[in-house]
């Protein structure tokens, strides 16, 4: 990208930074916003370029807690498309290639992409924040990627429960359990109460797949009991004590599609 941009949304410089990179993208101290918009960018790019990632702490754990965004760069990480590095800076937000050096600014409805073409300050700039990347700590990222959350729910649980969490996934804006939508540990449960798995199955797939430990699906279920949104009953088995199967304790629930699951349970989880 060697000329300036005006576009209407970040999102669209983004893109074309993203599109015009051939070997590696710097993203140099992006707003929770900014990083928000490239990870939506990337996961619907064909991308060629790796992506480096310079952000500060705070806006890597504030975007991160959203389990959409964070399975959306465990992704990304594991196809060798995305790092993401704690980086403590006031510079402006850049994207830097070995070909470019472009900062984003925004001013009113408007987006502007404000590239240089002096060969020497492009040179410099690319190796500074190539050090800068070498020299930072990685983010822990410890969100299982999307891909393999979905795969292993369908090896594990089949094809109904999975489906089920993804129609439950895609219909909230955020996945982060603050009242501004439900976290993933939720989700799983309600979803396996819909489909009447087992808490044993469900909290061992959590668990195996980096979701969270079974103690924390146990906790979660009881909240979720309490809240009367789901129901269990004992399942004998040959050996040692009974398991629970997981059911669904509100009609209303009951009734809804995966895509309203959510809707009712926060509505319910708001009044409890």
């Amino acid at each position: 990208m060697d000329a300036n941009l005006l576009e209407p949304t970040v999102a669209d410089v983004l893109r074309e930074a993203v599109e015009s990179a051939d070997e590696e993208l710097y993203v140099v101290n992006p707003s929770v916003e900014t990083l928000t918009e490239l990870l939506d960018v990337l996961a619907a790019a064909d991308v060629t370029a790796s992506v480096s990632v310079l952000a500060a702490p705070g806006v890597l754990k504030d975007v991160t807690d959203d389990f959409k965004l964070a399975s959306t760069a465990a992704d990304l990480r594991d196809a060798d498309q995305l790092d993401l590095f704690e980086y403590e800076s006031s510079d402006n937000t850049l994207l830097v290639t070995a070909d470019s050096v472009v900062a984003v600014v925004e001013a009113g409805d408007r987006v502007a992409g404000l590239a240089t073409g002096d060969e020497e300050f492009i040179e410099s700039a690319h190796q500074q924040y190539a050090d800068a990347t070498a020299a930072a700590e990685p983010f822990g990222l410890r969100t299982p990627g999307i891909t393999r959350v979905r795969d292993s729910l369908r090896e594990g649980l089949g094809e109904a429960t999975a489906a089920d969490f993804d129609g439950v996934l895609d219909s909230l804006e955020t996945a982060r359990g603050d009242g501004d939508g439900l976290d993933e540990v939720t989700i799983s449960l309600l979803v396996a109460a819909k489909n009447e798995e087992l808490l044993y199955d469900i909290s061992k797939w959590g668990e195996d797949v980096g979701i969270a430990s079974k103690a924390t699906f146990s906790r979660t279920k009881t909240k979720l009991e309490e809240a009367g949104l789901i129901d269990t009953e004992k399942v004998p088995i040959d050996v040692g004590r009974p398991r629970l199967r997981l059911k669904l304790g509100d009609e209303r629930l009951a009734d809804a599609d995966s895509d309203e699951l959510a809707s009712v349970a926060q509505s319910v989880l708001a009044k409890a």
